[in-house]
């Protein structure tokens, strides 16, 4: 059993490790309305902060699969405090799909984001979303829906439609035993102390 789990974690570690030349595109959105694609986003891996042009990013380059003795995708989760967004990014491109929202949002709106990931725990992360535009977005690779309210039934039909997908690339790569917010920013401060 435990080499099976070490065999496992080497093709996976060798999976991520390509050199980030992939040319994945998002799933069709089955006619989710309000839906934006984005296509040509980079797989780069990358130890460095990034400018990406959106916000929640959608795809592009991202931390390594594993840097500074952590892994390189944030743990599939429902987070009270914002992540890393090249953490994030690279859970994108696992098929993850991550449902942000302004802090500002009622706890009951909140709560409401939360149940989303109960459609695929181990694919789903949520949490705020400092400075974005709209209240309630919901991401995959190369795909995004901005909503104004938590209750939309768009929100479940996107979360169902991508989580696990293989828009990013890496379908069926782990999404559920990622780094934890303190991991993902103390490998990040010691990438570019």
């Amino acid at each position: 059993m435990r080499r099976t789990a070490a065999w496992s974690l080497v093709l996976l570690v060798a999976a991520c490790s390509s050199s980030g030349s992939g040319t994945a595109t998002p799933t069709p959105t089955s006619g989710i309305a309000g839906v934006v694609l984005t296509t040509g986003l980079s797989h780069k891996h990358v130890t460095k902060r990034v400018d990406y042009p959106t916000h929640p990013p959608v795809g592009g380059p991202h931390w390594p699969p594993r840097a500074f003795d952590v892994y390189g995708w944030m743990a599939c989760a429902v987070y009270t405090e914002p992540v890393v967004d090249e953490f994030a990014v690279h859970s994108l491109e696992h098929g993850a799909v991550w449902v942000t929202y302004q802090p500002s949002l009622p706890a009951a709106g909140v709560a409401q984001l939360q149940q989303l990931a109960g459609i695929r725990p181990d694919y789903v992360l949520v949490s705020p979303y400092p400075g974005q535009t709209s209240p309630v977005e919901v991401t995959a690779w190369g795909a995004q829906l901005a909503v104004t309210d938590p209750t939309d039934v768009r929100l479940a039909q996107f979360t169902r439609a991508y989580a696990g997908g293989g828009q990013g690339g890496e379908l069926g790569a782990d999404c559920a035993h990622g780094s934890t917010v303190a991991q993902a920013q103390a490998a990040l401060a010691k990438a570019t102390g």
